[in-house]
């Protein structure tokens, strides 16, 4: 085969594996030989899993010889989040508090990509706790389009592992952005799917009624082929919905006539590098060239109220999540979760319910205005991946993190789905977009966000 098989994407293994043309063993094997060269430089992996993972590919194949019924993920290799559990295997969440942890029980998402032929190739590296920095202890994942730039967090290690071709897909989480910030600081796409549509059993909190698992990959086709395995009800997790599942690949498609597109000029723009609006405005007229009608719209004022106030409600949420460990356990925490769960232990129940009345307001408000339109489109950030000492000083001012998140916390808050679209490179360093669609809509988010990639150059990545 003329292309290396990391190159090649989830649906292209997928076809290959399912037809014979290679093996699960042999993709599995390519994929552990790409992560030795590369992963000691970029530190996407907390854990890499060779024996099982060529395990799993063997009896993949056999099931194929056999002629048993092949799944949608049939020998394409995911990488997994470590604070997904998976039973006898360490899940440390990105901490030295669960350092040796090990599970009694496997995550949903994670049975269901095994259930789908997916080859779980290694547990990815997070923040702590999937909080704002990385723990101490930790040699955290290097962005491989600059070293020196941010690779976006929480889901640091699985932003990394797509982009530099470590898997053929992995899983994210996203409670204030962990899933759209490595997607677009990595150039990715990434899904963060609406609240309740995914199950979140199996997988450590960081903040419940803010959490969301979703797909992160190359291109939107193999996004939708993951999250349609890994939406729908769980009888273990009751905030999971028993909503129909639709067929996510069905929704691809190249037309964008009078599809309708919301964007809020003053809400994109205010305090944005001048490289992202370029960014947006480009798509924005893309859409318009292919007979999109763009619609001027005000987003619901209490976004900025809900950004200001998010590390509230997530301290809050955070410290009954840690309650096991912290305070007892104080000295195996680095300082910035530590500051999250010391100002969690003091919000006030008063304080953290007023702000879910406004949360209220703000989602309500919100589903109006999606109603009457197919997706919203924005930024992801206010900028292009800044440094990684850049970003250290953000992280330590509530009022630089809190701007940072204008961009997703306010969909966290509501429960929307999204999706990160990468449109190119800017000084070396990827660009995105971000589509936003009502509740229930991920088909459209597909729909939008394949016929804008097929416009768009091919991102060569690094």
């Amino acid at each position: 085969m003329s292309t290396s098989i990391h190159d090649l994407s989830l649906g292209v293994v997928v076809q290959h594996t399912k037809s014979g043309a290679l093996t699960a063993e042999a993709v599995t094997t390519a994929m552990l030989a790409r992560i030795e060269e590369v992963d000691p430089r970029l530190k996407a992996y907390a854990s890499v899993r060779a024996d099982k993972a060529l395990a799993t590919a063997r009896a993949l194949d056999a099931k194929r010889v056999a002629g048993e019924t092949l799944g949608p993920l049939h020998g394409a290799t995911i990488g997994a989040k470590d604070l997904l559990f998976v039973t006898g295997e360490s899940t440390a969440s990105g901490t030295r508090v669960m350092k040796h942890f090990l599970p009694s029980f496997t995550a949903t998402v994670v049975e269901k990509l095994e259930a789908a032929g997916a080859v779980i190739i290694g547990k990815t590296q997070l923040t702590e706790g999937a909080f704002a920095a990385h723990h101490p202890d930790i040699d955290p994942p290097k962005n491989p389009w600059n070293v020196a730039h941010w690779p976006g967090v929480s889901s640091s290690g699985s932003g990394v592992a797509v982009s530099a071709r470590l898997c053929h897909g992995a899983l994210g989480t996203d409670t204030g952005g962990s899933i759209r910030f490595p997607s677009a600081a990595c150039g990715v796409v990434g899904i963060k799917p609406t609240w309740g549509r995914v199950s979140r059993f199996g997988a450590f909190e960081l903040a419940g009624s803010l959490d969301h698992i979703g797909p992160m990959t190359r291109n939107v086709a193999d996004a939708a082929r993951i999250l349609g395995v890994i939406a729908g009800v769980d009888p273990r997790d009751p905030t999971a919905s028993d909503r129909a599942v639709p067929n996510y690949l069905a929704a691809i498609t190249d037309k964008l006539e009078g599809v309708r597109v919301a964007v809020d000029w003053g809400y994109g723009e205010a305090g944005v590098d001048p490289a992202v609006i370029k960014a947006v405005r480009e798509v924005a007229k893309l859409l318009e060239a292919s007979g999109a009608k763009l619609i001027e719209v005000k987003i619901p004022a209490e976004w900025q109220f809900l950004v200001d106030r998010w590390t509230v409600t997530c301290a809050k949420e955070t410290a009954r999540a840690h309650s096991a460990y912290f305070p007892a356990r104080r000295d195996d925490y680095g300082p910035v979760l530590a500051g999250l769960l010391d100002l969690g232990l003091r919000v006030d129940d008063s304080v953290y319910d007023a702000i879910e009345g406004v949360r209220t307001q703000f989602n309500q408000a919100l589903s109006k205005l999606l109603a009457e339109v197919d997706v919203l489109l924005c930024p992801n950030m206010v900028g292009l991946a800044p440094t990684v000492a850049e970003m250290e000083m953000r992280v330590a001012s509530s009022d630089e993190r809190a701007a940072f998140t204008t961009f997703t916390a306010p969909f966290d808050y509501s429960g929307h789905p999204t999706l990160t679209l990468p449109t190119g490179l800017s000084g070396g360093l990827p660009s995105s977009v971000q589509f936003v669609s009502r509740h229930w809509a991920e088909d459209k988010l597909v729909a939008v966000g394949s016929a804008v990639e097929r416009r768009l150059a091919p991102i060569q990545y690094p």
